[in-house]
């Protein structure tokens, strides 16, 4: 089986008013809940397994999803309604139903929209064999951004705004305090990204996270098993990316979502 997990127990608060009566995950672009988007885009992929994590209204997006028959596919619901765990704390969680598969699984935030091939950048992940984890990341202006090595490998994240720093590696320190952003690729020396929140994890890498405690960030997390072994980023040509966690961003995603 293709396995994913679609992060959608977010309290959504950027987006209300919409989420003060349904979870984020349900509110409706171009006529269609997020959620929906999601799972048909993993399924015409060929994700046939589908994990989605549920906090705020977690009951509506489960009778969402018996409503419509799993989608024809095998959907589990990993239950956050008692505890809200992070994106760390939840890929933890959602990874024990993959348990035994020997098999990557991906990881889609569900206000994510973009123009990311899935399938291709699983059987890319699969056959680097080197690769305990694969980061969908892209060259655009935020304020907190992932480092990566001019191979590609991840080596710190920093907030350009405050300056703040974290690696995991105590000689980058300085050259990461001086690097700002600059919209070329990889090209020698450090270079900043921005997430996309589009993830692929290795089963090597599951023990890792059964270390860690409840609600943790996925980010640092990264950042720790980036000492191990290869965290890699991979930024796609001709990329196209909405947040749409916002209002004002709705309309941006249904018009990606047109063009398609």
């Amino acid at each position: 089986m293709k396995n994913a997990l679609i992060v959608a127990a977010g309290l959504g608060t950027r987006l209300r008013p919409f989420t003060d009566t349904m979870p984020k995950a349900l509110v409706p672009i171009a006529g269609c809940p997020m959620l929906e988007h999601q799972i048909l885009k993993l399924k015409a992929a060929g994700f046939d397994h589908i994990v989605v994590n549920v906090h705020h209204f977690g009951q509506q997006i489960i009778d969402f999803i018996e409503g419509n028959h799993a989608f024809g596919i095998h959907i589990d619901i990993s239950d956050e309604r008692q505890q809200l765990l992070n994106t760390g704390g939840a890929v933890r969680q959602a990874a024990r139903f993959f348990q035994g598969s020997d098999e990557p699984f991906l990881v889609h935030n569900v206000d994510v929209f973009s123009n990311a091939p899935l399938a291709a950048l699983y059987a890319d992940h699969r056959d680097r064999r080197s690769a305990r984890a694969t980061l969908v990341v892209s060259k655009r202006e935020t304020s907190r951004y992932l480092a990566f090595d001019d191979e590609g490998r991840l080596v710190g994240w920093k907030n350009v705004r405050t300056g703040e720093v974290k690696t995991p590696f105590p000689e980058l320190r300085p050259a990461l305090e001086e690097l700002t952003y600059s919209p070329k690729p990889f090209e020698g020396g450090l270079s900043l990204y921005a997430f996309a929140g589009i993830h692929l994890i290795s089963p090597s890498l599951v023990p890792a996270l059964e270390a860690y405690g409840d609600v943790f960030s996925i980010i640092d997390f990264y950042l720790s098993a980036a000492v191990e072994g290869d965290i890699l980023g991979v930024a796609l040509p001709d990329f196209r990316f909405v947040d749409a966690g916002k209002p004002e961003a709705l309309p941006l995603a249904a018009e990606l979502l047109s063009s398609f």
